[in-house]
């Protein structure tokens, strides 16, 4: 588990209404951008808003103005939001180029919108103005007085002009002269830091993941293997699959069901954004390690008794069952960034329903926890003996994952 932080500063339109918040990658309580490659900033602010976050309660349901480097539109991360959450800023780029050119026409046709930022005025960025929604200006490096020769020819384009780094009520009334429609920077928002916490994927299971996403076709069976021995990657793939289904219902019973159901391309975004990232940790802690201990025997108790009606259930049941520790967050709120079968979801939250009582016994069983074991045992007419041989081998079979 990391510690996050995200700053999140207001663009405000020429009535002082906030029309949206841009989203800075930070690495520490410290308000500033750190020594860090850009795109490995994009991934990390992709994952901790977005895979494991709420962009929408971020950015306080207005759009997320995010920076995104060439290589990151190439890979499509922006493709991973709902076109009306976000507008795409580019970064890092000094000339138009025709691969440029050719990515920002694709996201324009696609209905996302597009911002300019480090903008020079020169008449080399006009090719892309058709495809533009905004250019933000720094009012530090270029004097908004010589925006008037490019205000005439945006004027055959609908494209707003933002003012970067505005500081005193006077600029605010220059710039509106000037023509400028949307005002960012202190005089307005110092930009605030939001603290959260984001999972890190075991390290050994994140490079098996990225060995088999190089396969095609995918071997989905393999790849939801790989994943349910990881409760964080587990809980990542259900984020992006629920952001993903935004738009409809989809009750998500199995690993494999969520691997499959975001398919080839952005299973691949999702691995490449954790893998660019290098939010990895070398082991396990020992609450997801119960985790993957009781998804095994509740797999295994299934396939007895009264239990065999849930067993498709079962292990992405156990595996989830300690994640309200895990992510310090009540169980009903998580829930809902999940999009899980509705007996996954009763069994998680309130233990009914038998998905429910097959979780209760199994970790009381587990931990020991509870005075009525030996009656639940015989309520379900199971073994004594058999389940602490298969607890026993639930054990073994997690330290040999190497977790």
């Amino acid at each position: 588990m990391y510690n996050t932080y995200i700053a999140r500063q207001a663009i405000l339109d020429r009535n002082r209404t906030t029309i949206g918040y841009e989203l800075l990658f930070r690495d520490s309580p410290e308000n500033k951008f750190p020594e860090i490659d850009q795109d490995v900033a994009s991934s990390k602010l992709i994952i901790q808003s977005h895979l494991q976050g709420d962009i929408r309660a971020i950015s306080m349901g207005k759009p997320a103005f995010i920076n995104f480097t060439e290589k990151c539109l190439v890979n499509k991360y922006p493709m991973m939001f709902d076109k009306s959450t976000i507008v795409i800023e580019l970064v890092g780029h000094k000339t138009p180029s025709e691969r440029l050119f050719k990515i920002i026409k694709f996201y324009h046709e696609k209905g996302y919108k597009i911002a300019l930022t480090e903008y020079d005025l020169d008449e080399k960025w006009d090719v892309l103005f058709p495809y533009l929604s905004i250019i933000k200006v720094d009012i530090e490096v270029i004097n908004p007085k010589r925006l008037h020769k490019v205000l005439d020819r945006l004027k055959d384009f609908d494209v707003k002009l933002a003012a970067e780094k505005v500081e005193t009520n006077f600029q605010v009334q220059a710039l509106a002269e000037v023509g400028f429609n949307y005002y960012q920077g202190y005089f307005y928002h110092e930009p605030e830091v939001i603290e959260g916490q984001t999972l890190a994927p075991i390290k050994t299971q994140m490079l098996n993941l990225i060995s088999e996403t190089f396969n095609s076709p995918l071997d989905y069976d393999r790849i939801s293997t790989i994943i349910s021995h990881d409760v964080n990657l587990t809980v990542g793939l259900l984020k992006m699959v629920n952001n993903v289904a935004s738009s409809t219902r989809v009750e998500i019973t199995s690993l494999k069901q969520a691997a499959a159901y975001l398919g080839e391309n952005k299973l691949k975004q999702f691995v490449t954004i954790l893998a660019l990232s290098k939010m990895t940790t070398d082991k396990t802690d020992e609450v997801s390690k119960q985790a993957l201990i009781t998804a095994k025997l509740m797999t295994v108790l299934a396939k007895e008794s009264v239990f065999k009606e849930i067993s498709d259930f079962a292990f992405i049941t156990g595996l989830l069952s300690a994640i309200e520790v895990i992510l310090s967050m009540p169980i009903n709120e998580i829930i809902k960034t999940m999009p899980l079968a509705s007996p996954i979801e009763n069994a998680l939250v309130d233990h009914s329903g038998l998905l429910g009582e097959l979780l209760v016994l199994t970790t009381r069983y587990i931990t020991g926890n509870g005075d009525n074991i030996h009656q639940l045992i015989d309520t379900y007419s199971l073994d004594a003996t058999f389940i602490q041989e298969e607890f026993v081998a639930a054990c073994k079979w997690c330290k040999e994952l190497g977790v």
